[in-house]
This record gives C-alpha cells, structure tokens and sequence, in this order.
C-alpha cells in the first residue's frame, strides 16, 4: 500500500479553515441565515438528543485539536445532520472529510469529500476536498501485484484538482501524486505483460504493453515496455515491429539497459534496429513528441 504521509499543506489549511469558522456569541443563527435553515433540525441524533449548532462545532474543533480524528469527525458529521444545508453543515462537512482523513478513515473521507464538491462546487474550499478525496484513493493504493482500482480512482480524483483548480496550492502536489499513480498503474501492466510472455501468450502481451505505450508514455516502464514489445514480435515473427520498436527505444533512450538487450535480441535473429515510419510505435512516438514540444 502507497501510504504517503499528510501533504504539509493539508494540516496548514485546515487550521486556516478553522479560523476562518469562528462565529462571534453574540450572533444569532438569523443573523447568520435569514432564511434561518436552522429551525428544521433534520434527522434525528444519533448521540443524544438536539443539540446547538455551536456546541457541536466548537466540540469537534477541540477533538481535532486533541488529535481526536474519529471523535471530531462524528462531531461534525451530527452537525451536519441536525443542521443540513446551513453554513454550519457546509463547513462541518469540510472538516468532516479532513478529520475522517487523518483518523485513516478514507472511505468515508471519499464520501463527504465528493459529497461537498457537489453540493459546493464554487467553494474555496472545494480544491480542498477534492485533494483530500484523491489523496484518500492514493493512501490505499497496493502494490503491483494486487487490482489497481484504487490507484485508477487516485488518479482520476488527483487529476480533477489539476484541471479544475490549477492555482490552488494543491494542484502543484496532486500533479506530483497523479504522476506516482500512472507509473504504479503502468507498472501493472508490465507485471501482466510479462506474465504473459512466460505463457508464450504473445499477443496478449503485446497488447499489455501497447498500453503502457498508449497510456502511460511518461512512466518509467517505457523503456523496458518498448524492449518487450522487440521481443514478443519477435517471438510472433512479425520482425519489422520488432525493428521498429527496438529502433524508437534507442532513438529516444540511446543509454538505457533495455536498448542494450533489445539490440542483442534482434542480433541473435539476424537483424538489427530499424524503423518503419507507418508502425503504430512509431506514429506513437512521433504524435508523442509533437505533444511535448520535441
């Protein structure tokens, strides 16, 4: 598992968050909702009878002070319960998503997190949950040898900051983050690929790492991605892929290990590295390099 420890930003936000929150005694809920969304209490409690909005929110805020993740969490989420739809449950459900984050409860992180992002999409703090809702997916990311679901869903939730809030201080981290769950997720392919040349499944294991190519082309598998692919053409007979591939690794990675046995590869078949313009590799790489500014 991808347990990364907290982005340094979070904890610092958060606590920006809490005093952006505070909410002066002598207020009253008219004053801070005249259309006072406070009268209908919503469900019932689950821990006890009604309670004021103010109490429940300066209570969770002292459970997280105290590190008291799971505590506060329920806190907030009683707050946003007995008082939906206010100002009070839209930043107790922030909060919410922050405390079930660091109490390692990611699943319900995910779920109040995507809910604020919904309910509040032009919120400053909604970069916020969705960093919190992919970083979420991205604590519990397994390793290669596992399904990959999780690194998938990191990913998409990671990348939505990027797109959606390019400027916000999260989105230099989440493209960090997005990066780490592509190789991971490329990485699995490799693992697949590799399965399948040992099968002598070679077809299937061109398509493995045709993907790699396809999706991935930024993840450090490539390179070994591109030598695999000689091989397993190789293998099918199918020679001028096998060419192709090995003559597009060593143009774009002339140093690397895997050219190196790609080259050895195609020698001991009588060839050598050479690159036919209309192979799909080579189309790949040439739209590639376009995209990049090469």
């Amino acid at each position: 598992m991808l347990r990364v420890s907290s982005f340094a930003g979070v904890s610092r936000l958060a606590a920006a968050l809490v005093l952006g929150l505070t909410v002066s005694a002598c207020e009253t809920l008219e004053s801070i909702n005249p259309l006072n969304a406070f009268a209908d209490k919503g469900p019932k409690s689950d821990i006890g009878p009604d309670q004021p909005a103010e109490v429940l929110f300066n209570d969770g805020l002292a459970r997280m002070e105290k590190k008291q993740y799971e505590q506060a969490a329920k806190k907030f989420a009683e707050l946003d319960k007995q008082y939906p739809y206010s100002n009070w449950s839209r930043k107790a459900l922030v909060l919410s998503t922050f405390a079930n984050y660091e109490a390692g409860e990611y699943d319900d992180a995910i779920a109040s997190g995507r809910r604020f992002v919904q309910l509040y999409p032009a919120d400053p703090d909604a970069a916020y949950a969705q960093y919190l809702v992919g970083m979420s997916y991205f604590n519990q990311i397994p390793d290669i040898t596992r399904d990959q679901e999780r690194a998938e869903k990191a990913l998409i939730a990671l990348d939505e900051v990027v797109r959606k809030w390019p400027r916000s201080e999260y989105a230099g981290d989440a493209k960090r983050r997005v990066q780490v769950a592509r190789d991971q997720l490329a990485g699995k392919e490799m693992e697949v690929g590799r399965y399948y040349l040992t099968r002598r499944n070679y077809s299937g294991a061109v398509n493995r790492f045709r993907e790699v190519l396809v999706r991935y082309q930024t993840t450090r598998h490539v390179e070994e991605a591109l030598m695999r692919l000689s091989e397993a053409y190789m293998a099918l007979g199918i020679v001028p892929e096998a060419q192709t591939a090995a003559a597009v690794l060593g143009h774009n990675f002339p140093d690397s290990p895997w050219y190196k046995d790609a080259f050895k590869l195609l020698e001991s078949g009588g060839v050598g590295p050479r690159e036919n313009t209309d192979s799909w590799i080579s189309k790949l790489f040439k739209g590639f390099q376009r995209s990049v500014g090469l």
